[in-house]
């Protein structure tokens, strides 16, 4: 990843003054209080994880797996994601792109248009993959959740020229964008493949967006908006994910159990939940995905539900259901512990900034904390300790169940990529 695409990343998510230091951010957003002071969190109880509905205490593995993990999906998906349909029986694939050499020899190009419908002339996405031109056997691979499409984000004149969603109108790719580039061969450097997808050719990213994504598809006649507990775009995204998954194992070059997911913000929030809906994908790195990703919502700091449901900002993204917590949220049957544990035993990295206030490392950190017991009921190892570790301190990264916290705010740095790469390399 470049400098550009850093300062690209930072300037297109920042919000709430993201880029600006504690003091001097505003106390106000959307009209209500923002918290960035620790001795104003307040005090919290967490719901129980390892305790089930009916009352019974969840100490080993198998418990965990056929009770209290069944009954935690259906809490997320009631009370904040929504539910989604399966795979579609119309879904067709068509590789457009077989398999052609770039970076120089170093790579084979694929490009692959995902139908979602019968209809070929709607609802679809567009697949980037690379695989490392030296591998004999099936590859491992990242599959990553991108904010432009792949044509602006890489270098690499065969690509398609998509289009995305600007201003609420669909447009041609054809402009330099503010994310800049990725640096895609430190991945085949690695023996890592690596896949993309532009997140709006899903569903797009605005109040309106399920007027032309994969969402107004499924809606019944008559129906203009989804049901208190149907999908939001979070998981209109995370299905999507799982359509990329079903075209994975399809590919005799792509090892379809060694795939790793990641997103950042809103898209680490939704490679998180692809991640725990979708068992397939064997990791997930979650970066800076702050409220209604890692971060404690019962944690008064940075952004809260309330702040996200507001009519004017992202209330969209998540089921209705979601934003009746807004002004309760002690109330709610779950929180961000529980969304980290889903993942158990699978490899889980939870990346974020130091000065990331908005989207509360902190509340991460406490996070992989509460759900470390369920990893531990898989022999797998989470955070054992409730010191919060310093900026660039890797003394948790390697962990099944992971956190690593660089220096600076709401980006993926260069060296966040590295530890990254190494991560995988671990596990997968």
């Amino acid at each position: 990843m470049t400098r550009t695409l850093l300062l690209g990343l930072f300037v297109a998510l920042s919000f709430a003054g993201l880029a600006q230091p504690a003091a001097n951010r505003p106390t106000v957003v959307a009209g209500f209080p923002v918290n960035y002071q620790e001795d104003s969190v307040g005090t919290y109880t967490l719901p129980e994880l390892l305790k089930s509905l009916d009352g019974k205490t969840i100490s080993t593995a198998k418990q965990w797996t056929q009770q209290r993990r069944p009954e935690l999906v259906k809490l997320f998906e009631e009370n904040q994601f929504g539910k989604m349909p399966s795979r579609p029986q119309e879904m067709t694939f068509k590789v457009f792109d077989k398999g052609t050499s770039a970076f120089n020899g170093k790579a084979i190009r694929k490009q692959v248009t995902v139908y979602f419908t019968k209809d070929t002339s709607d609802h679809k996405m567009n697949l980037l993959i690379y695989i490392p031109a030296s591998a004999k056997k099936p590859v491992p691979l990242l599959m990553n959740i991108s904010f432009a499409a792949y044509n602006q984000t890489i270098e690499d004149t065969g690509l398609l020229v998509n289009y995305i969603w600007k201003d609420g109108k669909r447009i041609k790719a054809d402009q330099p964008t503010v994310f800049g580039k990725m640096n895609v061969e430190q991945f085949l450097d690695a023996g890592i493949g690596f896949a993309t997808v532009y997140y709006g050719d899903i569903e797009p990213d605005f109040k309106d967006g399920i007027k032309y994504g994969i969402r107004q598809h499924y809606l019944k006649p008559g129906q203009t908006e989804t049901a208190a507990n149907e999908w939001g775009a979070i998981a209109a995204w995370s299905w999507g994910l799982a359509r990329a998954m079903d075209y994975f194992e399809t590919d005799k070059q792509i090892d379809s159990k060694r795939v790793a997911l990641q997103g950042a913000s809103r898209l680490g929030k939704t490679a998180l939940w692809a991640g725990v809906k979708d068992t397939r994908y064997k990791m997930v790195i979650a970066s800076i995905s702050g409220e209604g990703g890692a971060a404690l919502s019962r944690r008064n700091y940075g952004e809260t539900i309330r702040h996200i449901s507001d009519p004017s900002r992202y209330l969209y993204q998540f089921a209705p259901n979601y934003h009746s917590y807004a002004d309760n949220v002690a109330s709610m049957p779950v929180d961000a512990h529980m969304l980290v544990a889903l993942m158990a035993p699978r490899p889980l990295l939870l990346q974020t900034g130091s000065t990331d206030y908005w989207s509360d490392p902190k509340g991460e950190f406490l996070s992989a904390v509460a759900a470390a017991p369920v990893y531990k009921l898989f022999n797998e190892k989470g955070p054992e300790t409730t010191d919060m570790p310093a900026a660039g301190d890797t003394s948790l990264l390697m962990n099944e169940l992971g956190y690593y916290m660089h220096e600076g705010g709401h980006t993926v740095l260069p060296t966040d990529w590295t530890h990254i790469i190494s991560y995988m390399k671990k596990y997968l």
